[in-house]
This record gives C-alpha cells, sequence and structure tokens, in this order.
C-alpha cells in the first residue's frame, strides 16, 4: 500500500500544521517594533542599533530583522561571521551589519567582501585587519572594543596605552565607532556604571575621532549620560525587561502555548513524573503538556513553572521531561480543557522574566531556548 503524500487525496488532506502542532510559538513583529521606536526614542537623539545575534534571542532573524529595518532600524549587530552573511542576504547591501566576536584568523577577507564591518577587540586582530586594508589598498571600517571592566572581550588597559602611544596601528582602519560593554547596567546604582562611564571617557580621550557606543538595552536606562552616540539594545527588543525593579516598559513579543495531550484525575498516594519528585496531596486533575526541555522549556523549571488557561495559573508539578511537562489543573472549570485544548505556557500571564526568574536565570535563556520543534507564527512586521 503506498503512502499518501501531504496534501493529496487520503488521510493527510487538509492537514494544517498549526491544527495538529503539539505547541505553536507566535512571534509579534508589530511588538518588537513597538518596542524599537520606544528604545530609539529613549536613546534621546543617538542612534539606535538592534542586536539580533542568536537568530534574534531565538525568534527568527530571517523575519524580526527585516521587520526592524521597515521600522527604520540602519545598523545590525550579530555576534559570528555566519549571522553577519545571513543578515547580508536578507537585509541588503543598505544595512550595516557588525560582527562582535570579530573575524577568527584568516576570516578577514570574508569580512571585507561581504562588506561586514568587524568589532576588533585585540591586537591581533586589529592588526590582520590593517593588514587587509593595506594589501587591498583602501581604508576598511571596524568598531574597535575597549575593555573597561568585563574582562571578557576588548583592548585591556596596557594593550590600549599601548594603541594611544602608537597610533599608526590604526593606519587604514577606519573607526566607525569605539565601544565598550557595560557589565551592570541592570543595577542601576551599582557603582561600576559610573566608574566604566569615566573609564570610557578617558580612553576615549587618547583615541582618535570616532562615534561611541557604550548602552546597552539596560545601558539606555541609565540616562543620557551613557548614549554617546550609538545603542545597541538587544533583549529589550524581545520584550524582556530592560530595568528590573520597575513595571517593564516593552511590550511582550512572544506566546507560546501548549497543547493539552490528555487529562486525567488522581487521588493520593500518587506521584507525578520522574523520580517522584511531586506527590498528590488529595484528589487532582492532571494535565499533560505536549512539550519538554527538547523544546527548550527549561528543566530547572520542574515544580516551579506556571501555565495559565485563560486566568487561572496551572503550576507545573513533576519534573519536566524531553517531550512532556504536566500541569495540575484541578483549579481551571470544568469542561474548559479537553485533549487537543491550548494553554498558555509564556506570555501576558507569565513572561519570559517570570519564567526566568523561576528557573533561576534570566530571561535572556528562557528566549534563546525556545526550539525548533514549535510550529511558528508571525503577527505583523508590515513596513510603515
Amino acid at each position: 500500500m503506498s503512502t499518501p503524500e501531504p496534501g493529496a487525496a487520503g488521510e493527510t488532506a487538509g492537514y494544517r500544521a498549526a491544527d495538529h502542532a503539539g505547541a505553536i510559538l507566535t512571534i509579534d513583529l508589530d511588538a518588537i517594533r513597538a518596542n524599537y521606536r520606544l528604545l530609539r526614542k529613549k536613546a534621546r537623539g543617538a542612534e539606535c542599533a538592534a542586536v539580533v545575534k542568536a537568530d534574534a534571542y531565538g525568534l527568527g532573524a530571517e523575519r524580526v530583522a527585516p521587520a526592524l529595518a521597515g521600522a527604520g532600524c540602519r545598523r545590525f549587530m550579530v555576534a559570528q561571521l555566519e549571522e553577519g552573511l545571513s543578515l547580508r542576504r536578507w537585509l541588503g547591501a543598505e544595512a550595516a551589519v557588525y560582527v562582535l566576536n570579530g573575524p577568527m584568523p584568516g576570516s578577514e577577507p570574508v569580512f571585507a567582501e561581504n562588506d561586514l564591518v568587524p568589532v576588533l577587540n585585540d591586537p591581533g586582530q586589529l592588526a590582520a585587519w590593517r593588514a587587509l586594508a593595506a594589501r587591498r589598498g583602501r581604508a576598511l571600517s571596524a568598531v574597535l572594543h575597549i575593555d573597561t571592566g568585563m574582562s571578557r572581550l576588548g583592548l585591556a588597559p596596557a594593550e590600549l596605552a599601548g594603541l594611544a602611544a602608537e597610533p599608526e596601528r590604526l593606519e587604514g582602519i577606519s573607526l566607525d565607532y569605539v565601544m565598550t560593554h557595560l557589565v551592570s547596567a541592570e543595577v542601576r546604582d551599582d557603582p561600576i556604571n559610573a566608574r566604566q562611564l569615566a573609564d570610557f571617557r578617558e580612553a576615549l580621550a587618547g583615541l582618535p575621532p570616532a562615534g561611541a557606543s557604550l548602552a546597552n538595552s539596560s545601558g539606555i536606562f541609565l540616562g543620557p549620560d551613557y548614549h554617546f552616540d550609538l545603542v545597541r539594545p538587544g533583549a529589550a527588543l524581545y520584550g524582556v525587561n530592560p530595568d528590573p525593579g520597575a513595571p517593564n516598559p516593552m511590550r511582550q513579543a512572544v506566546l507560546l502555548e501548549g497543547r493539552v495531550i490528555q487529562l486525567r484525575d488522581v487521588d493520593s498516594p500518587q506521584t507525578v513524573g520522574y523520580g517522584a519528585t511531586h506527590r498528590v496531596g488529595g484528589a487532582a486533575k492532571i494535565a499533560t503538556i505536549a512539550l519538554g526541555y527538547a523544546d527548550g522549556y527549561l528543566r530547572h523549571l520542574s515544580n516551579r513553572g506556571r501555565c495559565h488557561v485563560d486566568d487561572v495559573a496551572a503550576p507545573v508539578v513533576g519534573r519536566v521531561s524531553m517531550d512532556l511537562i504536566t500541569l495540575d489543573v484541578s483549579n481551571v472549570p470544568p469542561g474548559r480543557l479537553e485533549p487537543g485544548s491550548l494553554v498558555e505556557v509564556l506570555g501576558p500571564h507569565y513572561t519570559v522574566d517570570d519564567a526566568g526568574a523561576d528557573a533561576g536565570t534570566i530571561g535572556y535563556e528562557i528566549l534563546t531556548a525556545l526550539g525548533g520543534r514549535y510550529h511558528r507564527r508571525y503577527l505583523g512586521g508590515a513596513p510603515g
């Protein structure tokens, strides 16, 4: 017997993935664009780039970056060369694309040939980029990264002092910006913020004139002293709160819904899930939902996370497994759920920041962990 082809007459005729997917991830491009406009306004005259690394924080750079370009963004930042090459295809020649990790040894010609601007993080990258400019007989654009406290990427203080003493090492390099990265921008009163600001200003005074960039998402909310010429929001674009402790000014950009596979009534002394980590204390109704840690729903949310059915919270009970989570839906009105019903996993009732807090991490990780098995749908994003 032959197997019917999808869409042909037979069992799969009329099949719609969204109707049968175990979970649906909805990405609101209009919310992302609104967040960009809010951040641009907050930056008070500084240009506003968009950080779209890690596949736009898990939400799909192929769709997100063009939507942001339609909202007026002209400068985009990614972490790796391959991300930059993909972005160049999706955005065309007009957008400026910056690669934060800079060029790996030998990759410099690929940057130049695809009009990707490297962020130069150490003397080796600086020398290799200058050498390529000399071979090509023209100045090449770059961003110079200096370290003011992160001890991660960027020229260390001694390396910066050496560069300031030998400015000829920048010959052939056209600096778009000098940048550094804030260590603790999300904590407004952390004294390291003011210290980094002072160190950055001192560093700029010893370098050739160029644009300056300091503020990430949270840095924008530290005030205009931190804005300089270019701000670089990332997570805030996608709904993560850039100002913890205050109401989130950003619109939520994701809605994750999981589908009920099974409902069952249980009673003590029964347990739920691997390791019997949840023991039923009385009569309860348990719903099994079709997503798990293989989909990026973190195992740390075992017995901690919660989903929602309308306005009713349904706590995660038992361990998160690879493909499934189990919810206590005892408080959900009778008849509201049945196999095939959708529950809100992430959304207005339980944000990525909420999930991050319950998992002992941050909303960034919740977003970037979102898996590839979800049926994805996009809302909005039209130019204007």
